[in-house]
């Protein structure tokens, strides 16, 4: 006889509510069933990206692309019998079917014979990238008004239906009823979406590329990501939350690589306040210096070069007076000596460094007190009262950090991954460094778990609370601080690049993790401080670009590190030699997908054009990855076990059906 089942009344509280969703014993039967069935299919697949610093069209056009995979699943599907041309005009297509649509039409002298052919192709396309679902997932992701036709053109069995002239009746009423655009514009979504399951993005969102707001905007329509976040992410952060020294970091970065647009034109964040008082302070000064890095594919005219590069050097002074109010107000930085405007001799026109005395590139400040360097003159505390008011009321910007808070953290372990952006930082034995914050000692996990409070303290807290201003304060640590989990360098040496000639003092030292990570000792050592062990367990994480050009590998620590920071942003092409990386992680292993520059998405839309990429297997599992292998397993694994007790419940009398 089986054992009887004695629920405790906590136990029993939980199986009643869990009870309200299977009411009865064929519910519950029904749920076990489907949940074991579901765990045997293969695991759904997961991309990661590092590092988009705001390159949006050629992000979009990767995703658009599941990163070159519906191109080879095109390939597949129809083979060499339909031409090489025809097949990436399908691709573009499914791509981007709103612009593409309209002028595929217009080249058609049969436009009904060619709806028939691209339908039946999307359809074939969409039956090949649904066959590992289940049809109720399927169904999920199907549109609301057309997706029982989909449904059925999908899931149809041919023993029943003559193939041809059962689509071909379809189609032919699609098209008849002026529908054909609508339904290939569907299909196209619909395939986009079940190539890929889940989107990781390993950090940095933000700076050097041209719209991050576009690249968030696409982000939060998307059906599974998550972001871990990076240091350019968290200053962002910080200047939603209202903090003055991220929103003139953030300001700093956006004006030294002329992306005013992305303040002003994708956050309505005027800068009109910076201008004037550039112009006020810095009309009649020597700027050449303070030029803003441009962008190749923009053409700035030399008023516009002059005018960005006074507000640069205007913001850039503002910042450093700010920086040494955090660095006064936190001890614990440990940043003490890089308050540099309290380094400097302004009568001599030095600056103290690292124990040396150097003469500054620009020894004109005109705003600065020398006995009060720190201090923001009048006209600057109100460009700064009026910026901190324009961060915290756009919308766009709120809605955005609200997301990077709701779908972000620190780091993330998944599927048997450990994600984060930039280091675990180490000593340089191998230790894992401490930090000591609020007296307190952390390293390893527990200072990736402390960073994470601490991050949402700056944004969540009360206004006006000593832990708000704390927190914010600490969210300018995490983008520069020495033992920033996120940053993973000696220090930000911006003031250093701008003012000293001698490059020995530009260097940002990489912690010694970048040193370690060679080893796969270091690797299994950070897989276990956060809880993963054995075989299949993976670290990724960006930040710090791959060489390529110069033959480093991505692959670190004996093949368990991937670094995927490929160098995404135009900015960086030259020193890696690549465009950016996505690892693919499906139930067959690890693939790297290596990218080559892309052009613009006008190109890509009149030309066919897509991004060249190679691919290159990182680990092969050794049997096929099954849901039950993953976190979604283990969750459903749980649900069977209450579900087993449910019934148990049922049965013993101790709960009826509500039949």
């Amino acid at each position: 006889m089986p054992e009887a089942f004695h629920p405790t009344p906590e136990q029993l509280r939980y199986l009643a509510l869990l009870a309200e969703k299977y009411p009865t014993i064929a519910a519950a039967s029904s749920e076990i069933i489907n949940l074991e069935a579901l765990s045997r299919l293969p695991k759904g697949t997961e991309h990661f990206m590092s590092d988009l610093h705001g390159e949006n069209e050629a992000f979009i056009h990767i995703l658009n692309s599941a990163s070159g995979v519906i191109r080879e699943k095109i390939d597949v599907v129809l083979g060499e019998g339909v031409p090489a041309a025809e097949r990436a005009e399908l691709a573009t297509l499914i791509y981007y079917p709103v612009q593409k649509l309209p002028e595929l039409k217009a080249k058609q002298s049969d436009l009904t014979a060619w709806y028939r052919k691209n339908l039946l192709w999307l359809i074939q396309l969409c039956r090949f990238v649904s066959s590992k679902h289940t049809r109720d997932h399927v169904r999920k992701c199907l549109p609301k008004y057309c997706g029982h036709i989909i449904d059925e053109l999908l899931h149809a069995h041919f023993e029943d239906h003559d193939k041809d002239l059962y689509y071909g009746q379809i189609i032919d009423s699609i098209i008849r009823h002026d529908r054909a655009d609508a339904y290939i514009t569907r299909f196209c979504e619909v395939i986009k979406r079940l190539a890929v399951d889940r989107l990781h993005i390993v950090g940095d969102l933000f700076d050097r590329g041209p719209r991050p707001d576009q690249i968030l905007d696409r982000l939060m329509l998307h059906h599974d990501v998550d972001i871990q976040w990076g240091n350019h992410d968290v200053v962002w952060m910080g200047a939603a939350a209202g903090s003055p020294i991220c929103i003139l970091t953030v300001l700093k970065t956006t004006v030294a690589y002329n992306n005013l647009p992305t303040l002003e034109n994708g956050y309505g964040i005027s800068l009109r306040g910076l201008d004037h008082l550039a112009e006020a302070f810095y009309a009649d000064t020597d700027v050449e210096h303070w030029k803003p890095h441009l962008d190749p594919r923009t053409s700035p005219g030399a008023d516009t070069i002059a005018r960005a590069a006074r507000m640069h050097k205007a913001v850039t002074i503002m910042m450093l007076k700010l920086e040494a109010q955090v660095i006064a107000r936190n001890p614990d930085f440990q940043y003490q000596g890089r308050d540099y405007l309290n380094q400097i001799d302004y009568a001599a026109g030095t600056v103290r460094c690292g124990g040396k005395s150097y003469p500054l590139l620009d020894p004109v400040f005109p705003t600065v007190d020398p006995a009060d360097p720190s201090r923001l003159n009048p006209q600057e505390e109100q460009v700064l009262s009026d910026l901190v008011r324009s961060f915290t009321e756009s919308e766009r910007l709120q809605r955005h950090t609200q997301f990077l808070y709701a779908k972000g953290a620190v780091y993330k372990v998944c599927n048997g991954n450990l994600l984060f952006h930039g280091a675990v930082p180490m000593t340089e034995d191998g230790a894992f460094a401490a930090e000591t914050f609020e007296g307190k000692s952390y390293s390893g996990k527990a200072l990736f778990d402390y960073c994470d409070r601490r991050a949402r303290e700056g944004y969540f807290a009360a206004p006006g609370s000593p832990e708000r201003q704390a927190g914010q304060d600490f969210l300018w640590y995490l983008w520069c601080g020495r033992l920033s989990p996120i940053f993973g360098r000696s220090a930000m040496t911006t003031f250093e690049r701008l003012y000293i000639a001698d490059k020995s003092t530009h260097t940002e030292v990489k912690n010694p993790y970048y040193r370690h990570i060679q080893s796969a000792e270091t690797a299994d050592k950070i897989l276990r401080e956060f809880g993963l062990e054995g075989e299949g367990c993976h670290i990724i994480n960006g930040h710090v670009p791959v060489r390529a050009i110069e033959g480093e590998s991505p692959v670190k620590g004996g093949g368990k590190i991937i670094v995927i920071d490929g160098g995404f942003c135009r900015a960086y092409h030259s020193r890696t030699g690549i465009a950016g990386y996505t690892l693919v992680y499906n139930s067959r292993g690890l693939t790297l997908r290596t990218h080559q520059p892309f052009e613009s998405a006008e190109k890509a839309i009149r030309e066919d054009e897509d991004i060249a990429s190679r691919s290159e297997y990182i680990y092969t599992a050794p049997q096929r990855v099954l849901v039950r292998d993953t976190d979604e397993g283990v969750e459903k694994r749980v649900l069977i076990a209450d579900l087993e007790q449910l019934l148990a419940a049922y049965r013993a009398g101790l709960l009826r059906e509500q039949l």
